[in-house]
């Protein structure tokens, strides 16, 4: 399991594991979490955050082809 370090209202910061970061982001109990691919933080509200898969309108893209093997 990942952690993701957050910093929370009144400058405390804590460890989190990565699939409470959603929750968290949702109900505005963070203001900032750092993001280490980009070795920085972001601030909810003002950068880019991920969004959920349920906000994609179009094709899903990700499905695995399913093929059928006939023998002859």
């Amino acid at each position: 399991m990942a952690y993701i370090r957050v910093k929370y209202p009144k400058n405390r910061y804590d460890y989190i594991a990565d699939f409470m970061l959603d929750a968290l982001i949702e109900s505005k109990q963070i203001e900032q979490f750092f993001r280490p691919s980009e070795e920085r933080w972001v601030t909810i509200g003002v950068d880019p955050i991920r969004k959920k898969r349920e906000d994609y309108q179009g094709p899903e893209r990700r499905k695995s082809k399913q093929y059928t093997l006939t023998l002859n």
